[in-house]
């Protein structure tokens, strides 16, 4: 029993007041977990691009004011009447994509895509429909985000939005785990299920995408070509296992046709095996689908359009042979997969530790969030303790 069970704790997080607005560092109420639910120390944040797309305003869930962040790992240090799966002290991760094992999707052993929060993680609430933040300064409620909100150094999620881990793990290093890392690698090993000797196209080579490139390496894929406008990424794709880099802006046609379309083809005998889209760009994700070889080739959609955005390819693409299909969280059932991945990592087989190119305090976290912003970064850390 910690000594603040069952007790409102004040603590420090970074609140979204509205969108384009800077995250405000100020007090906050955070109440005991409810029935089912769980309580976090967070320590440790990777910030990501969904929270720079939902703080923009353009998140059609994006809900004001609120506390974001949903890479997030801690200690529990409270929990709600009938939890059965953690316990106090344990070492977590929070996900944002549940896993219950009961619902009809867990339950299909077809996807990762469980809905027994959904509904209301949607809404920024908690699944009675309730919130548990509080600002101290106004006390207003503050809306949960992902059914994470990790940007505050204590939280409170479901029960099914966490998972326990070796607590050998360091907490600066498993909290990647919790979004970036898991989906890009996942997308190549667990939805793709990229075959050896394949050819890999892979575009955009911020984490996510680096991440894809290390799951591809993993699987054994000859060719891996990373695809970005921007050649200082070249060195970070090559070192995570590119063997090819294509630069978009670089390359023209006078024919009208794809450039970077008929670049790939040229590399690879006739298109890719597979490609996967990390822009959220609809433009770059028609370009990966068209990219892929005729008779087998398969586009894995990863990244997140803005709200209203609709993809486009003219249905001759797809029958003849290629398919188009989609990635959440990389296919990874948070509580059923992500313990042997840390696992993986302590055993020194699952490296992490290159991802990480700033850490930054919480007082600090606007500063991560440029950061996130200038090219040069592949996940800024939160130490959420300072």
């Amino acid at each position: 029993m910690s000594s603040t069970e069952g007790e409102t704790i004040t603590c420090k997080a970074a609140v979204a007041w509205g969108p384009g607005e800077p995250l405000k560092l100020e007090d906050v109420r955070v109440s005991p977990p409810r029935a089912g639910e769980v309580r976090v120390h967070i320590m440790f944040n990777g910030l990501c691009h969904t929270d720079v797309y939902t703080l923009s305003g353009k998140d059609p869930e994006g809900l004001f004011p609120s506390i974001l962040g949903h890479e997030g790992a801690g200690v529990v240090e409270s929990i709600g009447e009938g939890v059965t799966n953690v316990k106090v002290g344990d070492h977590v991760v929070l996900l944002y994509t549940a896993e219950c094992g009961k619902c009809k999707f867990c339950l299909s052993g077809k996807t990762n895509l469980c809905q027994a929060v959904r509904a209301t993680q949607g809404k920024g609430v908690m699944p009675d429909n309730t919130r548990r933040f509080e600002s101290v300064r106004t006390n207003e409620p503050l809306y949960h985000f992902m059914g994470t909100s990790s940007l505050s150094q204590y939280t409170v999620v479901s029960q099914y939005s966490l998972v326990t881990v070796n607590p050998k793990a360091p907490m600066n290093r498993t909290c990647l785990l919790g979004c970036g890392v898991t989906t890009g690698y996942g997308a190549a090993v667990y939805t793709a299920k990229v075959e050896p000797k394949s050819t890999v196209a892979v575009f955009g080579c911020g984490c996510v995408g680096l991440a894809v490139i290390r799951g591809a390496k993993e699987r054994e894929a000859a060719k891996i070509i990373a695809v970005d406008t921007n050649d200082e990424k070249k060195s970070w794709a090559t070192k995570f296992g590119a063997t090819d880099f294509v630069n978009p802006s670089s390359l023209s046609t006078n024919d009208g046709s794809n450039a970077v379309v008929d670049k790939l083809v040229e590399m690879t005998d006739g298109g890719l095996d597979y490609t996967f889209d990390c822009t959220g760009n609809v433009h770059v994700m028609r370009t990966a689908l068209e990219a892929c070889h005729k008779g087998w080739g398969v586009s894995t959609v990863i990244g997140v359009a803005a709200a209203g955005q609709e993809i486009a390819t003219r249905p001759f693409q797809l029958v003849t042979g290629r398919k188009w299909q989609g990635s959440a969280f990389g296919g990874v059932k948070g509580r059923t997969q992500l313990p042997g991945i840390v696992d993986r990592y302590m055993q020194g087989t699952f490296p992490l530790d290159d991802y990480i190119t700033q850490t930054v305090s919480l007082e600090d976290v606007n500063k991560g969030l440029e950061y996130m912003k200038d090219g040069q970064c592949i996940r800024c850390i939160v130490d959420m303790t300072k």
